[in-house]
């Protein structure tokens, strides 16, 4: 292997020509810059839930759209993202992919400043926050080919669920770093009703995006100077042959479920907590001269803050743990209990979407804790089947496929957040919690025949 070079040579994990110190610095740089992508992919559903707060006259429906299209442009960025390592090569791909997040990140800082900032120009935003969002399908199958198969299960568990913190990380360091001011330059406070109690303060919400730069334009270094590309063939006409496989097919109806579930609820859980129990909601709460009025009498509306980072945190978290264990006893088993998983506590919240407000207080606020438990009940099996999936994909298919399908299934199950905004703009929460039961079944099914039960064509 000639490691001086940016492209390695004679690179054969399999077949032990490898550097491991190489491959697993590789996972810790494509590790570190993923986090910061899914961070910018996630930032419009860290700020939606508090637009109105701070004077944009925007409707829920618009919220859930402003938050559903960096799903859209995730999707289709990545689409085009999972052809990428062949052609430049993960030294390339992660620099550049990584400065390109700077984009939406200082579009984002300047917008929230700018009291004048339309709808459409939100839109717009949104749609660029998906470029974090397509850097999955390329960052993900080039760490794949460090590696050999019988660590490709605990390597890309960690890299993924690592990555995926980035989504909690963007809910929780939100709250926090708009409250006060970093240095002059990034701009001047502005007033913030808070909803829930009708307080006005100062808040500085460009803080959100601008806090990421210095960590973006540091990933862009690291990953230059360090990272090397392992040489892949693979045309275009090459590459797509894919789908000729009809594991591709299952396999992404499979992560649709796993990681679909993941980053759509990431996305809306904020708004979700907002609108079914919050000030979204005209049952529990009227607003008159801009203060919150409660119908109901001793009821406190959850802060969003405090509860919307917990989910994305379970599912990443347990991405992690569960990854070992995949490696242990293979994916398919754990994809079943995931499906499983998520059927009982889809089922289980759907009883507690939909609040009688009539029941008083006390009860009102055991619903909202019911729904918070199932809802984490969703991301934790969600997590775990996002370990398990990706430990089956270098299983079933060989080392070329391997790449593509991880990063065909990816931009597929990355529409997560665009299904769920748009879900919920035209059902009721119980109604698409139903259909997604429903889809969960079909996968429940699709795993048992196929991959996890004795004798099945694919065990993996």
């Amino acid at each position: 292997m000639n490691t001086k070079q940016s492209w390695l040579e004679g690179w054969s994990p399999e077949e032990g020509k490898w550097d491991p110190k190489l491959a697993h610095k590789t996972g810790m740089i494509t590790t570190f810059t993923l986090g910061l992508a899914f961070s910018t992919w996630f930032l419009a559903s860290a700020l939606a839930p508090k637009l109105q707060g701070l004077g944009f006259q925007l409707s829920k429906s618009e919220l859930y759209w402003i938050t559903a299209v960096p799903g859209l442009a995730g999707g289709l960025l990545r689409i085009v993202w999972m052809f990428l390592p062949p052609i430049f090569g993960t030294r390339k791909l992660v620099t550049f992919t990584t400065l390109l997040l700077l984009i939406p990140l200082v579009g984002w800082g300047v917008a929230v400043q700018n009291p004048d900032t339309t709808y459409k120009q939100f839109l717009a935003l949104a749609f660029l926050s998906g470029i974090g969002g397509g850097a999955f399908s390329g960052f993900m199958p080039s760490t794949s080919y460090f590696f050999p198969k019988r660590l490709q299960g605990t390597t890309l568990g960690l890299q993924a669920g690592l990555g995926n913190f980035g989504v909690s990380f963007v809910q929780f360091m939100t709250p926090w770093i708009v409250g006060f001011s970093l240095i002059g330059i990034m701009g001047p406070a502005r007033k913030f009703m808070n909803p829930t109690n009708g307080t006005v303060t100062d808040v500085w919400y460009q803080n959100a995006a601008y806090i990421y730069i210095p960590f973006v334009l540091i990933g862009a270094v690291l990953a230059w100077t360090i990272l090397k590309s392992v040489p892949v063939t693979a045309n275009f006409r090459q590459q797509i042959d894919i789908f000729g496989n009809v594991d591709t097919l299952w396999m992404t109806f499979l992560y649709v479920m796993t990681f679909g579930i993941f980053s759509g609820l990431s996305a809306q859980f904020g708004l979700l907590i907002k609108n079914v129990f919050g000030a979204g909601n005209g049952n529990i709460v009227e607003v008159v001269d801009g203060v919150n009025h409660l119908l109901v009498a001793g009821y406190t509306i959850p802060d969003v803050a405090k509860y919307a980072f917990l989910g994305p945190l379970v599912g990443a978290g347990a991405r992690i743990l569960f990854a070992p264990l995949t490696d242990k006893f293979g994916g398919a088993p754990w994809t079943l209990v995931s499906g499983l998983g998520l059927l009982g506590s889809i089922i289980f919240t759907i009883q507690h979407v939909s609040p009688d407000v009539s029941l008083g207080a006390t009860t009102l606020t055991n619903e909202f804790h019911s729904f918070l438990y199932g809802m984490i009940a969703i991301f934790l099996f969600a997590g775990i089947g996002n370990a398990s999936t990706f430990k089956q994909m270098p299983m079933i298919f060989e080392p070329r496929q391997a790449g593509g399908v991880i990063g065909w299934v990816s931009a597929i199950a990355a529409f997560g957040p665009f299904i769920f905004g748009i879900g919920l703009v035209v059902l009721s929460p119980s109604a698409f919690l139903s259909v997604l039961a429903l889809y969960v079944i079909l996968c429940i099914v699709i795993t048992w025949v196929r991959y996890a039960r004795p004798g099945a064509v694919k065990k993996s």
